[in-house]
């Protein structure tokens, strides 16, 4: 354990030492750098700290460290690559930026993970860079305005153009997707008998009202801006700065870590893929088979990996005659849970 934490707390220092660098280097020298967003800027490295340290914890467990391994170990296979070249940008497509697995559960609750999630990508793309000094605005002549990004000039565009309205609105845009994926979370959080037995407010209930927050506020501040004649600006921004820090500094030991975690499932995907074909190819079955119904189960390599990683942790799920637990599939596991409860309660168990 101690081992773990020091790798975590050295990669920690490293994360430090590296966005400085790139803050200095982006903003010039920090000439760039605007001070009222400095607020931002020490979220921001709290939050990456943070998720480098408790990243480095998650993969250095049993179960993770086996599969992270293998996942890269097949990703930097070249006979794979060849093979399998657009299983991974795929993956990538599918698993994260549209999450199609979702929408198989409910058009919904895909909506309201799509709003969610682009709502936070995008305005972290926005909000990181501009506030480490690495893009900014520029006038350009009277009419038109520059964009910088590490210092140097990407394109002009000019004023009173539906184009520059957007550019310098796009976080109210994100803020209304924000908005439309939390009262879905909200609305079903509300009526879902399954979520209001089980849903903490910290963890579950906590993040969504940050996020309600940001969106708002953030609003406000376009409204004091253009219909207030700047009005409030200053509080409204205060309180805004405030929220958004809060809910970085959250990210890292809150629900949205797995916003984190979920990329890692890609090399999961490659791992399941590679050893189906590679049984299949060899004349067996490509998938193991429930030893009590035949449902299918991952490839036999994953769990064979399984059961090694349980044996890691000293967790011991042989059932005797019938095999290992993890030869059922979840079905078949509560069943036998089930005849297992029976046969110790006899007819006391209804």
């Amino acid at each position: 354990m101690h081992r773990r934490t020091a790798t975590a707390e050295l990669l920690a220092i490293l994360t430090v030492i590296v966005i400085a660098a790139l803050i200095y280097v982006g903003s010039r020298g920090l000439r760039d750098f605007d001070a009222a967003l400095i607020g931002y800027a020490v979220g921001t490295t709290f939050a990456a700290v943070g998720l480098v340290y408790r990243y480095t914890l998650w993969i250095d467990r049993p179960p993770t460290r086996r599969y992270f391994r293998a996942g890269w170990r097949h990703f930097l296979s070249w006979k794979n690559f060849r093979r399998y070249t657009l299983l991974i940008p795929k993956a990538w497509v599918t698993d994260i930026f549209a999450q199609t697995f979702i929408f198989h559960r409910g058009a919904l609750r895909w909506v309201m993970h799509m709003a969610i999630f682009w709502g936070v990508v995008i305005s972290l793309a926005v909000t990181i860079p501009l506030s480490f000094g690495w893009f900014h605005l520029t006038l350009a002549g009277q009419n038109h305005y520059r964009i910088w990004f590490f210092g140097v000039s990407l394109f002009t565009f000019p004023l009173g153009t539906p184009m520059a309205w957007s550019v310098f609105h796009v976080l109210d845009y994100t803020a209304f997707l924000l908005l439309l994926g939390v009262a879905i979370a909200f609305w079903r959080r509300s009526h879902d008998a399954g979520f209001l037995a089980t849903q903490r407010f910290g963890f579950d209930l906590m993040p969504l009202i940050l996020l309600f927050a940001i969106a708002v506020t953030g609003l406000a501040l376009t409204v004091s801006s253009e219909l207030w004649q700047g009005r409030y600006y200053a509080f409204i921004s205060l309180t805004h700065e405030v929220v958004v820090v809060t809910w970085l500094i959250s990210l890292p030991f809150g629900k949205f870590f797995h916003i984190v975690e979920r990329p890692a499932t890609i090399g999961i995907t490659l791992y399941n893929t590679v050893n189906q074909d590679a049984e299949r190819s060899a004349g067996g079955s490509p998938v193991a088979g429930c030893a009590r119904c035949g449902a299918e189960l991952p490839s036999r390599q994953f769990v064979r990996d399984l059961k090694a990683t349980l044996d890691d942790l000293g967790q011991r799920y042989d059932i005797g005659e019938r095999g290992n637990l993890q030869d059922y599939c979840p079905t078949c596991k509560r069943v036998l849970r089930g005849d297992a409860y029976f046969q110790l309660m006899q007819k006391r168990f209804l």
